[in-house]
C-alpha cells in the first residue's frame, strides 16, 4: 500500500499548482465573484502557528467557494511601512527597506509552503513606490475635500519610540507597541476630518448584519455619539465665554463649579497672573501623568482654582473655574459644568475642595442624602426656578427649549470620536505629499510629480524627529506654484493610512495611471467575506470604512461599506500565553511542515477549536490529527487496491452497504452546513474522523467489499477534504485515474434518497418509563408500530386496562395502562 508522504506529496502539487496558475482569478467572469480576503500582516519576521490560523481559514473559504463555482478573488499583501522597521535600522544599522523585504521574501516562503490559495500576480507591499504613490493621491483628494487639515495641539507622546501616537494606540495609558507610558506634547500635525463621517460610520454599521454584534459595539462606543445641549457660561470681567456640552441640561441649577481641560489653551487664557505659577506648576505635574487613568472613575480627583468666575446663564450666580485633572480635553469641548450633586466625579472633586453640592433632581420615591453620594438617575427637578415639578426626561426637553429661546445655547450633538492624527516623526512611512513656501504658504505637491519619493540615504537616529529632517536633498525643493525655493513636509503618514484601502488596490495591482479602475472596483467589492483578529476591530475597520466613503462621496466607489461579512478568529497561545518571541512559546508552521506537512497542520489549525475562539496549542493534539491523517490516507488506499482488483463485487448494495452509503453522504451534508453555518471547522473534521471510523469497521468486516460503493466513497471524500487537507486530496484524486485538478473540480451534492432511513428504532414506554426498544421498517405506519410496540411490552400490560397510547413520530410510543 502507497505511504503517506507529504514532504514529497506537498511540494509537487504547490509546483503543479503555480506552473498551471490556477489561482490565478480573471477579471471578469461568467461564474458569481466571490472576494475573500484575510487582514494582511506586518513584515516582522518570520511566521508562528497563530498567524497563519487566520491564513488557514480564508484558504477553506477561497477553495470551497471556487468548489461551488464562484470567481474566487483571493489575493495577499504586505503591511510593510512602519516602526519596527525604523527601531530595526537605528539597532541593527540595516536600512528599513532591506529589513522589511527579507522578512516578506521569508514569510512568502511559508505560506506557500501552507498551500494557501493565493493569487500572488496580486501581491501588494505597501511600502513599494507604485502603491504609495497612491497613498499619497488619496491624501490629497482628502486635502482637495476639506478633509486633511493641519493645526497644533496636545498629542500623545511615546518617549521610547519618539514618535507620537493616535488616541486609538494608546492602551491603558501606555503605547500599545512597547508598553512605554505616553506622556503628552504640544505639535503641529496633520489630521483627516474622520468626526465629519461620525454619523455616516454609526448608520452604516445598522446595515453590516454580517458583522458580530460585539464588533459593531465596540466601534458605537468609539464614535460615541451623545445627544444633548451646548451652553455658553460668560466669563466674568471678560468678553469671553466658556462652552460646555451636556447631555443633562436639566440639572444646569446645581452648577458649582466650571472644570477645564489641563491641556485646553482656554487655561492660560484664563488664569490670573496671582494664580499663574501655581497653575503652571499644575499642568506640568499632570503632563507626566497617565491621562487615561487620571480620567477614571475611581482616580484621585486634583485641580487648582484659576482665579476667575463664570456666570450661569440661567440663575446668574457667580461659579469659581477650575483646571482639573479629570477633564479630557478630546471629548466635547474640553471643558464641563460640574453639578456634583449628579455625578460621580464632580461630587469627588467638590468634597476635595469643599465647593458647594446643590441638588436640583429628587427620587420620584423616597428621600436621598445628597452628602453621602451623588443621585445620578432620572427623577423630578426641584430648585429649579420655573422648572420645578418636572419629570427630568420632561426637563431636559424644556430647558434646551429654554436655552435656544434665550440665545444661551443650542441643541447639540457630540461625538467622543476625535480627528484622525495621520503626523508620523518617522522616516519608514508614505511621506505626506505637502511644499511650504514662505511666499504661497502650504502647497500640495501636484499630482502629476507624485509619488514623492523617500530617499534612500539617510542617518536613523532617535531623536524624536523624523530622519527626513536631517535629509537636506529631500528636504529642499521648489514651490510648484511660483517656482521659488520651498520645503517638503518631513513627516510620514500612519500605517493605518496604507492598510485603509489596500483592498481596493487588490483588484488593479499593476495599474499605473491611477490607484484602482472604478468599474472593476464596483465588480468586485465589498469584499463578500473579510477575516483577521478582534484587536482592529475600532482601528483599522473604522479608518478604512471612513476612507471607503470618503472616495464613494467623491465618485470613484460605488459602494460605501468596504467589508460586507466578517469573521474574527481567536488567537492560538501556548503554555497559557499569546505566542512571542520574548515568551519563548512560539511553533513554526515551518518544524510543524517538516514534521508532519502543511496537510496535518492546517487540520490541526482548524480542529483545536471554534475558529472564533482562542485555543491552546497542544503538541499530543498535533500528533491526534498526524494519525488520523493517516488512517484516513491508508483507508483510502485500501479502497484503491479494492477498486483496483479484479476480483471486487460490483453487485447492488446490501443492508451493509446502505448504511455506509447513508452515513457518506449524512457526512457531506453535514460538512457543507458546517462551513455555511458559521465556519464550524472543527465540528466538519470531527464528521469526517466519524465517518472514516465506520469505513474502517466496513473495510476490517466486509468479505466482499463492494467496488461500486468504495469508488463513489474514495471519489467523494477527496472533494470534501480539498478545502482542508489539499496537496493529500490531489494526490488521492489523481491516484483514483482522474486527469483534472481536484481544485477545479466541484463541491460534491449528497443524495436525498441516500438519507432516507430504510429502519428506525423506536423506545417503548409503559406510563412514561421505557422498557422495551423496537425496530421497524421507516415507512411503517402508526397503527402498525403501535401494535407492534404493544407486542414488545406484552407481559408487562396483560391483565391491565390499556387506557390510551401516545405516539412521538420517529421517537416513542407510550402506552398508558391501569
Amino acid at each position: 500500500m502507497k505511504e503517506y508522504r507529504p514532504q514529497e506529496i506537498e511540494p509537487k502539487w504547490q509546483k503543479v499548482w503555480e506552473e498551471k496558475k490556477v489561482f490565478e482569478t480573471p477579471q471578469y467572469s461568467e461564474k458569481p465573484k466571490y472576494y475573500t480576503l484575510i487582514m494582511f500582516p506586518y513584515p516582522s519576521g518570520t511566521l508562528h502557528v497563530g498567524h497563519v490560523k487566520n491564513y488557514t481559514i480564508g484558504d477553506i473559504v477561497a477553495r470551497y467557494k471556487r468548489m461551488q463555482g464562484y470567481n474566487v478573488l483571493h489575493p495577499f499583501g504586505y503591511d510593510a511601512f512602519g516602526l519596527p522597521a525604523e527601531n530595526a535600522a537605528i539597532a541593527h544599522k540595516i536600512h528599513p527597506k532591506k529589513w522589511t523585504m527579507d522578512n516578506i521574501n521569508t514569510i512568502r516562503g511559508q505560506i506557500k509552503k501552507m498551500g494557501i490559495s493565493y493569487d500572488w500576480n496580486r501581491e501588494v507591499i505597501t511600502c513599494n513606490e507604485d502603491y504609495y504613490k497612491w497613498t499619497q493621491w488619496i491624501f490629497l483628494k482628502l486635502y482637495e475635500a476639506g478633509l486633511a487639515y493641519k493645526k497644533p495641539g496636545a498629542v500623545n507622546w511615546c518617549p521610547s519610540c519618539q514618535t507620537v501616537l493616535a488616541n486609538e494606540q494608546v492602551k491603558d495609558g501606555k503605547c500599545e507597541r512597547c508598553g512605554t507610558t505616553v506622556t503628552m506634547k504640544h505639535l503641529e500635525q496633520w489630521y483627516f476630518k474622520i468626526t465629519d463621517y461620525a454619523e455616516k460610520l454609526l448608520e452604516g454599521l445598522d446595515r453590516l448584519p454580517g458583522w458580530p454584534e460585539h464588533v459593531k459595539t465596540m466601534q458605537r462606543n468609539w464614535i460615541g455619539k451623545s445627544t444633548g445641549a451646548e451652553v455658553d457660561f460668560p466669563v466674568e470681567g471678560l468678553d469671553k465665554k466658556i462652552r460646555i456640552f451636556t447631555t443633562r441640561p436639566d440639572t444646569i441649577y446645581g452648577v458649582t463649579f466650571m472644570a477645564i481641560a489641563p491641556e485646553s489653551p482656554l487655561v492660560l487664557e484664563l488664569v490670573t497672573d496671582e494664580k499663574r505659577k501655581e497653575v503652571e506648576e499644575f499642568l506640568a505635574k499632570v503632563a507626566h501623568e497617565d491621562r487615561f487613568k487620571r480620567t477614571s472613575l475611581e482616580a484621585k480627583k486634583e485641580g487648582v482654582f484659576l482665579g476667575r468666575y463664570a456666570i450661569n446663564p440661567l440663575t446668574g450666580e457667580r461659579i469659581p473655574i477650575y483646571v482639573a485633572n479629570y477633564i479630557l480635553y478630546e471629548y466635547g469641548t474640553g471643558a464641563i459644568m460640574a453639578v456634583p450633586a449628579h455625578d460621580k466625579r464632580d461630587f469627588d472633586f467638590a468634597k476635595a475642595y469643599g465647593l458647594p453640592i446643590k441638588q436640583v433632581i429628587k427620587p420620584k420615591e423616597g428621600d436621598w442624602n445628597i452628602e453621602e453620594a451623588p443621585y445620578e438617575d432620572e427623577g423630578i427637578m426641584i430648585n429649579s426656578g420655573p422648572f420645578n415639578g418636572l419629570d427630568s426626561k420632561k426637563g431636559i426637553e424644556e430647558v434646551t427649549k429654554y436655552i435656544e429661546e434665550k440665545g444661551f445655547g443650542k441643541r447639540s450633538v457630540q461625538y467622543k470620536l476625535r480627528d484622525w492624527l495621520i503626523s508620523r516623526q518617522r522616516y519608514w512611512g508614505a511621506p505626506i505629499p505637502i511644499i511650504y513656501c514662505d511666499k504661497c504658504g502650504i502647497v500640495p505637491v501636484p499630482e502629476k510629480d507624485l509619488p514623492v519619493k523617500l530617499p534612500e540615504n539617510v542617518e536613523f537616529l532617535p531623536t524624536g524627529q523624523s530622519p527626513l529632517t536631517l535629509s537636506e536633498e529631500f528636504k529642499h525643493t521648489t514651490c510648484p506654484k511660483c517656482g521659488g525655493p520651498a520645503r517638503r513636509e518631513v513627516e510620514t503618514m500612519d500605517t493605518f493610512v496604507d492598510s485603509s484601502w489596500y483592498f481596493l488596490r487588490y483588484v488593479n495591482p499593476k495599474l499605473e495611471d491611477k490607484p484602482f479602475d472604478t468599474n472593476d472596483v464596483n465588480y468586485w467589492l465589498p469584499v463578500d467575506q473579510y477575516i483577521g483578529g478582534v484587536e482592529h476591530a475600532v482601528l483599522h475597520l473604522l479608518y478604512s470604512r471612513f476612507i471607503t466613503k470618503v472616495l464613494h462621496d467623491l465618485g470613484y466607489v460605488g459602494f460605501d461599506e468596504p467589508f460586507q461579512n466578517l469573521f474574527t478568529q481567536g488567537m492560538i497561545y501556548k503554555d497559557g500565553w499569546k505566542m512571542s518571541k520574548s515568551k519563548g512559546n512560539v511553533v513554526s508552521p515551518d518544524d510543524m511542515i517538516e514534521k508532519y506537512g502543511a496537510d496535518t497542520l492546517r487540520m490541526y489549525i482548524l480542529f483545536m477549536a471554534p475558529p472564533e475562539k482562542d485555543a491552546e496549542w497542544s503538541d499530543a493534539g498535533i500528533e491526534g490529527v498526524n494519525r488520523f491523517v493517516k488512517r484516513l490516507w491508508n483507508n483510502y488506499y485500501k479502497m484503491l487496491d479494492i477498486i483496483n482488483s479484479q476480483d471486487a463485487e460490483e453487485s447492488e448494495f446490501g443492508k451493509e452497504e446502505r448504511a455506509l452509503r447513508r452515513k457518506l453522504h449524512a457526512m457531506i451534508k453535514k460538512i457543507k452546513e458546517d462551513i455555511e453555518g458559521g465556519f464550524k471547522f472543527n465540528t466538519a473534521i470531527a464528521g469526517l474522523m466519524e465517518f472514516n471510523n465506520q469505513l474502517s469497521d466496513y473495510l476490517e468486516t466486509a468479505q466482499n467489499p463492494n467496488k461500486k460503493l468504495l469508488r463513489e466513497i474514495a471519489e467523494k471524500i477527496a472533494l470534501i477534504i480539498s478545502p482542508f487537507a489539499p496537496h493529500m486530496a490531489e494526490e488521492m484524486w489523481h491516484d483514483l485515474g482522474k486527469e483534472t485538478l481536484i481544485v477545479e473540480e466541484r463541491w460534491p451534492d449528497y443524495d436525498e434518497e441516500a438519507l432516507k432511513e430504510e429502519e428506525i428504532t423506536i423506545a417503548v414506554q409503559v406510563n412514561g418509563k421505557v422498557r422495551g426498544r423496537i425496530t421497524v421498517p421507516a415507512d411503517s405506519s402508526e397503527d402498525q408500530i403501535k401494535e407492534k410496540a404493544v407486542e414488545n411490552v406484552k407481559k408487562l400490560v396483560e391483565g391491565k386496562q390499556i387506557v390510551n397510547i401516545f405516539y412521538v413520530p420517529g421517537k416513542l410510543v407510550n402506552i398508558v395502562v391501569k
